[in-house]
């Protein structure tokens, strides 16, 4: 590549991997959500506050999910931000108010964690606690 940066190259290429990573992870959680009794509403929702990871219902629940995935279920842990709870709250709120059928349902702002090897750990209410 005549006149491009090769740090440039090799950062893009991690930020590849990272993308990789992150949806298989969003998988991952999606499916495990899946067998928990949850159905996925959105994937990746993207509004002007930030990405919702995944939306799920289950009966009258309904659960806006950040998925983390660590080398370690404390990396995971510490990975869930309170930046990133208010985030996730301004969306899911944003995203209520514009669809209305939801709103009498409990919300839910979880996490689902992802670690090699290990079942993923969906924790309810895991934002509100930060």
């Amino acid at each position: 590549m005549i006149g491009r940066d090769t740090s440039t190259t090799a950062l893009s290429e991690v930020r590849r991997r990272r993308e990789k990573r992150g949806r298989i992870a969003e998988l991952i959680a999606a499916a495990f959500l899946l067998a928990k009794g949850y159905r996925i509403v959105a994937r990746r929702h993207k509004t002007p506050l930030g990405e919702i990871d995944l939306i799920a219902v289950r009966g009258r629940r309904l659960a806006f999910v950040e998925v983390k995935q660590r080398a370690s279920m404390e990396a995971a842990e510490g990975a869930v931000t309170d930046r990133q709870a208010r985030r996730v709250a301004l969306a899911a709120e944003r995203w209520v108010w514009r669809h209305p059928r939801y709103r009498d349902y409990e919300i839910g702002l979880d996490a689902v964690l992802v670690v090699p090897g290990r079942l993923p750990r969906h924790t309810p209410h895991a934002l509100q606690s930060i």
